[in-house]
């Protein structure tokens, strides 16, 4: 970036622009993955639509390379590219909530947390991942899921509207009425077609619910994972749990006899009647006792920041994750030898439910091409060490080609990698993935957006 480009843009933005010469640059740069470790030649730290605009078009005028960043939660740190510029919406982060409509406007910086602290004021919210501090514009392009989305379906799908700035640096309302393909496409494609500087949600009644765990040791996960597929696909869309397997934290509520243990277990969260929690748990005992089992009813934003300072930023992380729609005998065997192989006490397997309300969305509605899934499985190894980096990645690749095989082929694409192939791509998105590549020609013919997992141009 020429001297008066930079000077260009900072005299045209509100935010500020920082380069390697600015105290802030290192901060600026850090992701949340503490592996990415990448030198853009400028983050524009956009106040608003009119800065994203101008810098998106600054970018292109100049040939220089663009990548978006919203939350920076992207495991492959796809927000950060060596001698780029990157976008930075993390200064946009307004919640506005229409109590009477039970919508939300929510600007392409806001994180869940702020989501949800908004929201959860007139007892409303949306379903959105299990970490408050992960991006809602990043989560939503995905197609996003959490623990409300057996009762309320995918995140995409709450979705109204999106204002995006388009490669050209025109500003486009995405919606059911105005550019429907790309709104179509913007459900579940990733940041392939813009950068999205507001989301409007429709919103749903959530207000207390019931957070509940329940663990049992190693040598059960044969058993409870048989009982767990079995059990969850034909419970009420009000339970919503994810299969994790983990070494327990020494932090509440867990018991100090079980701090530092490998376990399997499910993580519940249910919306329905308070009251009946423990009767819609009653079955945990069939697999065999639970070593421990705890339910409390909770404000729901406490249940969607329970997991933020265990996994604060800064961590190693390599990730990889696939769709299932079946939890087959051998995938069992697969699960019950990596669990056991589990390298440091933050790495971890989930397997979260994406039924229920989710199934009942028609699949050519949205991009999101697996509504025929009933779990999305992602394999983490996670350690602050960076000398622990190799052997947490092994560990997860080893994991996620064993299990790859019993899985349908693709996977969420906010749990894909590094380095993901084309052909990984073209499974996670199945047949939608011509009609994306056609709104991608349509939107961004230049390929201008493609620092993400990336559909190109028809």
């Amino acid at each position: 970036m020429d001297a008066a480009t930079l000077q260009g843009l900072r005299t045209a933005l509100r935010g500020p622009v920082v380069t390697a010469e600015d105290a802030g640059y290192d901060e600026a740069r850090r992701a949340y993955n503490a592996m990415i470790d990448r030198r853009p030649a400028a983050l524009v730290r956009c106040r608003d639509a009119g800065d994203v605009r101008d810098a998106v078009t600054a970018v292109r005028e100049k040939g220089l390379e663009i990548a978006v960043r919203g939350g920076a939660h992207s495991g492959p740190g796809l927000c950060l590219v060596d001698g780029a510029v990157t976008v930075d919406l993390s200064p946009m982060r307004g919640v506005r909530v229409d109590p009477v409509a039970r919508t939300a406007q929510v600007a392409g910086g806001a994180l869940i947390g702020d989501l949800d602290h908004a929201a959860h004021a007139f007892g409303l919210g949306v379903p959105a991942g299990i970490v408050s501090t992960t991006g809602v514009s990043g989560l939503t392009l995905g197609g996003g899921h959490g623990h409300l989305t057996r009762k309320y379906g995918l995140t995409v799908d709450s979705l109204l509207s999106a204002d995006v700035v388009l490669a050209d640096g025109s500003f486009v309302t995405a919606s059911e009425q105005d550019h429907p393909d790309l709104f179509w496409a913007l459900r579940g494609g990733g940041g392939n077609f813009g950068v999205v500087t507001s989301l409007t949600f429709g919103l749903h009644p959530v207000d207390t619910v019931v957070l509940g765990i329940t663990l049992w040791s190693l040598d059960r996960i044969r058993d409870v994972l048989r009982w767990y597929r079995e059990f969850l696909p034909q419970a009420p869309d009000d339970v919503n749990g994810f299969f994790a397997e983990l070494t327990v934290p020494p932090a509440p509520p867990f018991p100090e006899e079980i701090h530092g243990r490998k376990m399997c277990g499910v993580v519940w969260c249910l919306t329905g009647d308070p009251e009946g929690a423990e009767a819609a748990l009653a079955a945990v005992a069939e697999p065999a006792p639970p070593d421990f089992h705890f339910t409390a009813p909770m404000p729901y934003p406490a249940v969607q920041t329970m997991f933020d300072g265990l996994l604060p930023p800064g961590l190693q992380w390599y990730w990889r994750g696939d769709f299932f729609d079946r939890i087959t005998d051998d995938a069992v065997e697969v699960h019950a030898t990596y669990a056991e192989r589990m390298p440091t006490a933050l790495s971890t397997m989930h397997m979260y439910p994406v039924d229920g309300a989710a199934h009942r969305v028609d699949p050519a509605a949205t991009a999101w091409a697996y509504r025929d899934a009933v779990w999305s499985g992602i394999v983490a190894g996670i350690d602050p060490d960076p000398a622990n980096a190799e052997v947490i990645r092994q560990w997860c690749v080893d994991y996620w080609e064993a299990l790859h095989p019993q899985s349908m082929g693709g996977g969420y694409v906010n749990f894909m990698g590094t380095g993901e192939s084309q052909d990984r791509v073209r499974a996670t998105y199945r047949d939608h993935y011509e009609r994306l590549a056609q709104v991608k020609r349509t939107y961004d013919p230049d390929n201008f957006f493609h620092a993400n997992q990336n559909i190109a141009p028809a």
